[in-house]
């Protein structure tokens, strides 16, 4: 298994579509679909049922499309650390950001990091919270970011700033009669949140996530 069978099965399994995959790696459908057959034959399953009018992934390329991002997540990584050693950085900080968390809170940290740590580069990756959790556990992140602390066993969640709950109104609705708005008042009009896919769940606290070392 090669990386470049790695990045077919990636292409398909996101188009579930040959033509558009092979469009996509700037190949022939021809060569993609062999890549496919061969990746299959080495892991003695098959990855996609094919027709003539859909493509779509079985159990087993479900399970496997699971783990295949880490890999490249990992493999960029390992090639960042030793872009960053030919820069002179002798270590790497992976710090993951999720949830929308507050940027602005961001530049007084990492210009502390780069005083007191200056040989250690640091990297940021925006992820959703269970994607952040996930990557702690596989070790692809050393710490992150989040606005909860519903983390699961083996992480640690310490808060370590609280924002003021805001509400953005027009100039001119009933909401200003009030100095200050009771929450249970809010939930009487519409609101517009965030994504819940990007925003799993949002508070109005930070809190810095890391992985239980076992010593």
């Amino acid at each position: 298994m090669e990386l470049r069978h790695l990045r077919c099965f990636m292409a398909v399994a996101e188009e579930l579509h040959f033509a558009r995959a092979a469009e996509r790696l700037h190949i022939e459908q021809s060569p993609l679909s062999r890549t496919i057959k061969e990746l299959e034959e080495d892991l003695g399953e098959q990855l996609f049922v094919r027709t003539s009018r859909s493509t779509r992934l079985t159990r087993a390329g479900k399970l496997f499309l699971e783990h295949v991002p880490r890999i490249f997540t990992a493999f960029q990584q390992a090639r960042d650390s030793v872009n960053a050693a030919a820069n002179g950085f002798h270590a790497q900080l992976r710090i993951a950001l999720s949830d929308g968390i507050t940027q602005s809170r961001l530049p007084t940290l990492l210009a502390l990091c780069r005083q007191e740590e200056p040989e250690v580069e640091i990297r940021l990756f925006e992820v959703p919270l269970s994607q952040q959790i996930k990557g702690l556990h596989d070790d692809l992140y050393d710490v992150g970011f989040a606005q909860s602390d519903e983390v699961g066993e083996g992480i640690v969640a310490d808060a370590v700033w609280s924002d003021p709950l805001m509400a953005v109104v027009p100039a001119r609705h009933p909401l200003l009669r009030h100095k200050r708005i009771p929450l249970e008042e809010v939930l009487h009009h519409p609101l517009v949140m965030c994504d819940p896919t990007v925003c799993e769940p949002a508070r109005s606290s930070g809190y810095c996530v890391a992985r239980i070392q076992n010593r």
